[in-house]
């Protein structure tokens, strides 16, 4: 072949991975896989983005977070990737992250059943498995990370996604198109029992009634914790939704489930607000986009994300980690950059009815 040959094939082959990459890169890396239609995961388009995965996946068979993994990489990026296989630092289940990575590569197995899809999912599955504490918890990083990130972390519902994806495996599910061996599943079923025992002890009692769960939790005694300087330890509107969801799916819940359950719903009744409503307000001759909350007897309801442990008042922080009414009264950058509202929990009492129906209570 000569040379002139060689370098239209080389520019055909660089034009084409540019347009692959092109209608990818702007999305992002979760919209990808959770909106994107089946039937995409079987087109050159999704092949080169599962090569991405596999090279950033550590030989641990965890994940990074907040990694754009559809971005187009060079050989020098690719190679740095390689070198880092054997690095354990900072690999995670916070953000989506490994989690969303083994659904990535499931779906792409379901469409072409490339072997390293499927070692490179079971990997993950083993990982997790791997981070588990003995009590039943998950900490954020594993191996551990020194600093808050050792707690058990509900936060942004990094324990449960695990909990959901050993769920959908151990009741083989057709959610994921990759089995784990039977003694995969056995182990699995053991971390599951453990992780919904861990749940139902950290649940946290005010003056002796259970009502829900902050966003982390002491690795030891199961207690409340603080995390980053503006997350002090609370009852959280937020990570306590998905909680009681994964609790309602369980089939033939103990007493203790139901117990949690019935608890967490009277508490987020108690705790609703049904007079505010976030707007966005764009700050005249600037970039800024301000977060108001306005009074409105007709808004629907929402939740605070942080609430005292001691009588369920929401509070707000800056990153000095001291507490305010509002968040009025907080920096804008704060302010703006954070979710201290959250309507999740509609969702849990939506559901409710239904599932009290079903187990005939």
């Amino acid at each position: 072949m000569n040379k002139i040959k060689k370098a239209i094939i080389f520019t055909l082959i660089l034009a084409l991975n540019t347009s692959i990459y092109a209608q990818v890169s702007k999305q992002k890396w979760p919209d990808i896989i959770n909106k994107s239609e089946p039937s995409w995961f079987a087109t050159a388009e999704a092949k080169a983005v599962a090569e991405n995965v596999l090279l950033y996946q550590r030989n641990i068979g965890g994940w990074t977070k907040n990694i754009q993994m559809q971005n187009p990489l060079n050989e020098v990026e690719k190679q740095k990737l390689i070198a880092l296989k054997l690095d354990t630092n900072d690999v995670t289940t916070d953000n989506g992250a490994t989690c969303q990575e083994m659904l990535f590569l499931s779906k792409m197995y379901a469409q072409t059943p490339d072997e390293r899809y499927k070692n490179a999912f079971l990997a993950g599955f083993d990982y997790l498995l791997k981070a588990q504490y003995a009590n039943g918890g998950w900490p954020q990083f594993y191996p551990l990370k020194k600093g808050y990130y050792t707690h058990i972390t509900y936060n942004d519902d990094s324990m449960v996604h695990i909990l959901n994806v050993l769920k959908q495996c151990i009741d083989k599910t057709d959610y994921y198109s990759i089995r784990p061996s039977e003694a995969a599943l056995e182990k699995a079923k053991i971390a599951f029992d453990k992780g919904i025992d861990c749940i139902l002890k950290s649940q946290y009692k005010q003056n002796g009634v259970l009502t829900a769960w902050c966003a982390q939790h002491d690795e030891v005694t199961l207690l409340p914790a603080n995390a980053r300087a503006y997350e002090l330890a609370s009852l959280s509107g937020k990570e306590s939704a998905k909680i009681v969801l994964l609790l309602m799916n369980i089939e033939n819940p103990s007493p203790e489930v139901i117990s949690a359950i019935n608890s967490a719903v009277t508490w987020f009744e108690k705790t609703k607000i049904t007079d505010l409503r976030e707007e966005r307000v764009p700050v005249p001759n600037s970039n800024i986009v301000e977060k108001v909350m306005v009074n409105d007897p007709n808004a629907e309801p929402l939740w605070a994300r942080f609430m005292e442990l001691t009588d369920n008042t929401p509070f707000f922080c800056d990153r000095d980690g001291i507490k305010k009414a509002s968040i009025a009264e907080i920096g804008q950058e704060r302010r703006t950059g954070y979710a201290w509202y959250t309507n999740e929990p509609k969702e849990v009492l939506k559901k409710y009815p239904s599932w009290k129906k079903k187990l005939k209570l």
